[in-house]
């Protein structure tokens, strides 16, 4: 409990870090707007076609007399089930979109003297990459537990417990890439860093995620939460 809220705890340093530079908190929030607008239009259309979706793929409940009930309510699970991986894929997106801000304000928040910064179009691609190999995990995990969550009681108590669990501890993970990379750790050795130290990385990531359900949260949140997984690494996971 003590490295869990430690991790809470640098999620705080990091809000604190932003409320003392303001500049590179409104520098952090260029790509968070913009990941944003991306969701809001993509979950609109997403809305705007989740009953047809549904109809389209459910062609075997034609002949059910209760069809229609059944397919509103799989466009409504259509719908949740976007919105939540909208969350769950916002930090990744925003990383991707704004690789050479978030560099920059990582940078300044865990300074490496000996550090031989690389052009952002030289990371790019394996921030990507790294990115998809993360959603492929990530959906590995929530398309049981989403169907975990229609099971009566255990879909409504421990499920969604797992599931903030899951969500925040790989979102620490898409958090902490910039600093991680920063000291040559690959992919393979991120992961393992987090998982060996579980609890913080939870603690630090259960909290975020939770905030990042509110919509215009996420957005105000996204650097304080880039520059609190920069702290925890300097201070925690790869010190000096």
């Amino acid at each position: 409990m003590r490295d869990f809220f430690s991790g809470v705890g640098f999620f705080f340093q990091g809000i604190g870090w932003v409320a003392k530079h303001g500049r590179w908190w409104l520098f952090g929030l260029i790509p968070a707007v913009i990941a944003f607008a991306v969701y809001v239009v993509a979950l609109i259309f997403l809305g705007k076609y989740a009953f047809e979706i549904a109809d389209f793929a459910t062609p075997f409940a034609d002949s059910w007399s209760w069809r229609d009930t059944f397919r509103t309510i799989m466009g409504v699970i259509i719908f949740i089930g976007g919105l939540a991986l909208a969350v769950i894929t916002y930090a990744a997106l925003t990383l991707a979109i704004g690789e050479p801000f978030y560099e920059r304000l990582s940078g300044e928040a865990d300074p490496l003297p000996d550090h031989e910064e690389k052009p952002w179009w030289r990371t790019l691609p394996r921030s990507i990459r790294d990115s998809l190999v993360t959603l492929v995990y990530v959906l590995a995990f929530t398309i049981p537990l989403f169907v975990l969550g229609f099971i009566p009681v255990i879909g409504q108590t421990v499920v969604p417990v797992i599931g903030a669990m899951v969500s925040g501890f790989f979102l620490s993970v898409e958090l902490t890439t910039l600093a991680l990379e920063r000291r040559d750790l690959p992919r393979k050795a991120r992961m393992a860093l987090l998982r060996k130290n579980l609890p913080l990385t939870l603690g630090f990531g259960v909290p975020i995620f939770l905030l990042f359900l509110v919509p215009l949260v996420a957005v105000v949140a996204m650097p304080a939460a880039v520059a609190g997984a920069a702290l925890m690494v300097r201070g925690r996971l790869a010190p000096r």
